[in-house]
């Protein structure tokens, strides 16, 4: 294309979720009271295992760190989502959009091996118990974690870098609630489908290779329970469970928007929304609801809580 008669795109307008005013007031109350359980429910978690002694364990300490990256998770696009539903045109600057597509793949990366990581101290835990605290200390923990969001911040990092050299000379509209990158690709002024194909064989390979680790690990762990005593593997096992389910809830949104594509316009937001919202939100309830310890830890709180008060 003539760079002469090239535009600049310096903002893009975002079609959100629904056109019906009613029905975006509607999804305003509904998303706006979601995304206030996801930020007090990953608080929560996040004050009982930093407060409490009886939680400060490796597997905790992972837990909290899951917590802190489901918090950005959903940050990165959902106040902007609901701040869209009141507003009739959706824009979004050039700048802001490349920050969503920059933390969306730095987060998503950093939280897949993040998962590999609590994969791997379940792992030590039920098939080596007589060496776990001395395997998952304090030091190692910390590094796993911050390899974790060295990874994320590499992946990110690789995205933002192509996608903004990227020739936009004019299309700035997105059908979705946020600057997602198979859809900003689209939207460059070049044949797109070569760059597209790379992004996504690039997903594949961290999202695959995150997702064959949890399964060889919780494969070991699941041989390992079947072995043990009946008191020992429920523990194990409910532990087990609670992971696979927050493993099989982030994995499969992003897998079918990433790395293999139904290119299905209302499917894809769908998976972007349960990706965002809901993931960040189901995962304090899986491991409060099914964990015995998380939930003592809820009463002993409360309990130091409101002592005083009763006390007076």
């Amino acid at each position: 294309m003539d760079g002469d008669n090239q535009t600049v795109v310096s903002e893009f307008i975002l079609w959100g979720l629904a056109h019906s005013k009613n029905i975006q007031v509607l999804l305003f109350v509904i998303f706006l009271m979601l995304y206030l359980l996801i930020m007090s429910g990953n608080i929560v978690i996040l004050t009982l295992i930093t407060t409490d002694t009886h939680l400060h364990s490796p597997m905790y300490f992972l837990l909290a760190n899951l917590s802190f990256v489901d918090m950005w998770l959903s940050t990165n696009t959902t106040p902007k989502m609901i701040t869209d539903f009141l507003r009739e045109i959706k824009i979004i600057s050039f700048a802001g959009c490349m920050s969503q597509v920059f933390f969306s793949h730095c987060i998503a990366a950093g939280e897949m091996v993040l998962l590999v990581v609590m994969a791997y101290d379940r792992y030590v835990a039920i098939c080596k118990p007589l060496h776990y605290f001395t395997i998952m200390n304090l030091k190692r923990c910390s590094s796993l974690v911050l390899t974790s969001w060295t990874i994320g911040f590499i992946h990110g990092i690789i995205y933002i870098v192509v996608i903004v050299h990227l020739p936009f000379c004019g299309p700035n509209e997105i059908d979705s609630f946020f600057c997602d990158m198979p859809l900003v690709i689209k939207l460059a002024c070049m044949d797109y489908h070569y760059l597209n194909t790379l992004m996504n064989a690039d997903c594949g390979l961290v999202a695959i290779t995150c997702f064959i680790l949890l399964l060889t690990s919780y494969t070991y762990i699941l041989m390992t329970v079947c072995k043990s005593s009946k008191a020992g593997a429920s523990k194990a096992m409910n532990t087990c469970t609670a992971h696979i389910t927050v493993v099989l809830i982030f994995f499969v949104p992003c897998i079918f928007i990433y790395v293999w594509p139904l290119n299905i316009t209302w499917l894809d937001k769908f998976f972007a929304v349960f990706y965002s919202v809901f993931t960040p939100l189901l995962n304090p309830a899986i491991y409060t609801l099914r964990n015995k310890e998380m939930k003592n830890a809820m009463k002993r709180f409360i309990g130091n809580f409101l002592g005083p008060k009763v006390n007076s």
